[in-house]
């Protein structure tokens, strides 16, 4: 009986209590100091409705697009910039040095990002001082942006190619398109994957030209080894050091980096 008592007794004193805590807190919520405005708490509201006309159903489109091409962005900056023969190049110089782990790799990606920047510059100049910046004070509707965007893009492109349309006059051909008069009856849809591949091709040739010298020191050291009999020592553990060597005397990094740079005419 004594604890049954004593449990009711805990129950009242717990129920007591929490409405007394309940009354403070409500009290605490509700009165405010003097000249200061009570707190607001904010919170979020989605709603979903039917679009009224064929207007809204386009902005919604847009939005869309505009995540999608959001989403595609490191694409973009990959195949649409400096990157990709920057990268590709600094993949031939580990190769060709016969280096694996040495740069790592988010190195080499680091350095030909920033690269792929200062070539860009002047480009991104133009498409932030005439797409982004009236866009963003109202001058413009999207699809001017989206214009002022493109053309210094497509500009960059045509640029690299201009003594070397050979990939261009493909795509056309492959796609059952006029011969153009001029670059702007050039689409865009050709001009990329033309850009592309002169872009391969390019690193591809600059990778061969690296691989010379190196292939030569291969060569001579594995001469040497063979005719001194030392058949079982790999030739690569006595031609890296001598490759690295002619690499640092030469200012390797120094004259890759000047000339890829010079190779896109200034950006």
């Amino acid at each position: 009986m004594k604890r049954v008592r004593l449990v009711a007794a805990l129950l009242l004193f717990v129920t007591v209590a929490s409405g007394v805590f309940a009354q403070e807190s409500a009290l605490q919520t509700d009165v405010t100091p003097p000249g200061e405005e009570s707190l607001q708490i904010p919170f979020m509201n989605i709603q979903l409705r039917q679009a009224e006309d064929n207007s809204e159903v386009a902005l919604s489109l847009q939005l869309l697009l505009l995540l999608a091409v959001l989403s595609l962005a490191p694409s973009i900056i990959i195949i649409m910039t400096s990157f990709l023969r920057i990268a590709i190049v600094f993949d031939f110089v580990k190769r060709s040095l016969s280096l694996q782990q040495v740069p790592p790799a988010q190195v080499m990606m680091g350095i030909a990002l920033f690269l792929t920047i200062f070539i860009m510059w002047p480009t991104l100049t133009q498409i932030y001082e005439n797409a982004f910046v009236p866009f963003a004070a109202g001058d413009i509707d999207l699809t001017q942006a989206y214009h002022n965007f493109e053309s210094p893009m497509r500009e960059f492109m045509y640029r690299q190619m201009d003594g070397d349309p050979d990939y261009i006059r493909l795509f056309m051909r492959i796609g059952d398109l006029p011969p153009p008069a001029t670059f702007q009856d050039v689409p865009t849809r050709a001009l990329i994957p033309a850009f592309i591949l002169h872009e391969l091709t390019v690193a591809f040739k600059i990778g061969i030209l690296l691989f010379i010298p190196f292939i030569i020191i291969d060569m001579v050291v594995a001469s040497t080894l063979m005719s001194m009999g030392m058949i079982m020592l790999p030739p690569i553990m006595i031609s890296l050091p001598f490759k690295l060597i002619l690499f640092v005397l030469v200012d390797g990094w120094g004259l890759i980096t000047q000339q890829l740079v010079a190779s896109f005419g200034g950006g």
